[in-house]
């Protein structure tokens, strides 16, 4: 899934590549790609703006299925059980079969459907631009709870010890009972909440377009502390380590202590970093609006190397048996290993 837990820490247990080799493969689609590559199975799942989810070989890049919605897609998927469930601008969440791509069922809201899902414990977790945050039956598709924000959710949510914790363009971070929906706290930043949270050792990491990463204690709410980049943080953060990672449309990629938020290391690029950091084997792996995907190691913060596509980066990469899956505003998916 998004992030690659449900924690939505950005780690990834299999290493990717920590020298440029060679491009595997690429996959082109009729437009620009703002998801997030999803692989399971030996298949990658990938939304476009071309109104398609593509299912494509792993190994080959060799297209699988595809499904068409009514509108745009910019979730990126989540699997589980042998079920592919996304969102799209036409309201709806789907739910395919991971095999052939038959709609098992869809759910509809009443906006744009943007953040990936999460499904834990038999349920579906998303948000829509009509403001709720929505917990559906995965088997199903009946709605369990929603609960109102006051703007857009475009933020995914992360689910940790019964509790879903989710930002909203309203300003704050939510943290709801997985079971009931019911609010346990909230926390208010001074502008949106579109990166999504992680969680670890107990604290949730998350970025605002107040320009501030923030550390909250994930029982109580209270903040633990704050660091300050000199843009909005529209990246989601990844941890591991004790370090926080994150990019800022100042366009630097940070390291932080997870402890004490102090700075460790920076790393510059040429624009803004929308995408969100994955993490694995040292490496840290992150796009860049100014066309490239980076690799940069976790210690130093110095780039190890890069792989240059023909216009923004603006997803976060996918790692698996030694590839980096990226997708890009130029409409392809790469795999680079």
């Amino acid at each position: 899934m998004f992030r690659a837990n449900l924690e939505r820490t950005g780690v990834y247990p299999s290493g990717g590549p920590e020298k440029l080799s060679e491009l595997a493969w690429s996959f082109r689609t009729g437009a620009v790609i703002y998801a997030s590559p999803t692989i399971a199975g030996g298949v990658v799942y990938l939304g476009s703006l071309d109104t398609y989810l593509y299912a494509l070989d792993a190994n080959n890049g060799q297209e699988r299925w595809k499904f068409e919605t009514g509108d745009m897609v910019g979730s990126s998927a989540a699997v589980a059980n042998g079920v592919v469930y996304f969102g799209s601008c036409d309201g709806y969440l789907y739910a395919l079969d991971a095999n052939n791509g038959q709609q098992r069922w869809r759910f509809q809201t009443a906006d744009w459907v943007v953040p990936a899902p999460a499904v834990s414990g038999g349920v579906v977790y998303f948000g829509s631009d009509d403001s709720y945050v929505y917990a559906v039956d995965a088997s199903t598709g009946q709605q369990k709870w929603r609960y109102q924000t006051e703007d857009w959710v475009r933020s995914s949510p992360a689910v940790s010890g019964g509790v879903v914790y989710i930002g909203s363009e309203d300003g704050y971070l939510y943290a709801l009972d997985a079971n009931t929906g019911q609010l346990r706290w909230r926390f208010q930043t001074a502008d949106y909440v579109d990166s999504s949270p992680a969680i670890a050792d107990g604290v949730v990491y998350v970025g605002s377009d107040d320009g501030y990463l923030y550390a909250i204690d994930a029982r109580t709410g209270q903040q633990k502390w704050r660091f300050r980049t000199n843009d909005w943080i529209r990246s989601s953060p990844a941890v591991a380590d004790g370090v926080v990672y994150v990019g800022s449309d100042d366009g630097y990629l940070y390291a932080v202590d997870a402890r004490t938020g102090q700075e460790k290391w920076r790393f510059q690029t040429e624009d803004w970093i929308r995408s969100s950091p994955s993490l694995s084997g040292g490496v840290v792996y992150i796009g860049s609006d100014d066309g490239h995907l980076y690799a940069v190691d976790t210690r130093t913060g110095q780039e190890r190397w890069k792989y240059r596509t023909n216009d923004w980066v603006r997803t976060s990469p996918a790692i698996a048996g030694g590839i980096v899956y990226i997708g890009s505003d130029d409409g392809s998916l790469y795999a680079i290993k």
